[in-house]
């Protein structure tokens, strides 16, 4: 598990969120302390979220963004170098992709495919393809076998 796997994990254990079907933007918002607000274009602020007004894969997207800025990220982006504003943003599109579609949830799944992902943690195809992606990435290059992750099944040898 890396960190910011590690970091969602503990995020949503401490907020009892378990499973897919659990992750509701304007409940986690609530749990966590966040007031989410809809405007022109996305931002975020101390624990206040403005979200562009658009279909539920991308506020639910666009959240998962945003909140890594408010929970993991100080300073004003705009007083910043623009290579320090950079490094931010990938980190929060990285965060993003887990937090909306946290690995631990993934490995508990039957079938993991960018349909069902799109599906079932409510993204959009393109989105759910990339983390589909980085999913296969760590199970060919971690070595890890479906299930390892919870440690509840034995690794799988190669």
């Amino acid at each position: 598990m890396n960190n910011i796997e590690r970091y969602v994990y503990n995020l949503y254990k401490s907020i009892q969120v378990t499973h897919p079907e659990q992750l509701k933007l304007k409940s986690i918002a609530s749990e966590l302390g966040v007031s989410v607000l809809y405007g022109s274009i996305s931002f975020s602020f101390n624990n206040v979220v403005i979200l562009e007004k658009t279909n539920k894969q991308m506020e639910w997207q666009m959240f998962g963004h945003e909140l890594c800025h408010v929970l993991r990220h100080v300073g004003n982006q705009l007083n910043m170098h623009y290579l320090f504003v950079q490094l931010q943003e990938w980190q929060a599109d990285y965060f993003a992709y887990h937090f909306c579609v946290p690995t631990f949830m993934l490995f508990n799944l039957k079938e993991v495919s960018v349909n069902v992902i799109a599906n079932k943690f409510n993204v959009e195809y393109d989105f759910a393809l990339r983390r589909f992606e980085m999913y296969q990435n760590k199970l060919l290059i971690g070595g890890m076998a479906h299930g390892a992750y919870s440690g509840t099944r034995k690794k799988q040898k190669v």
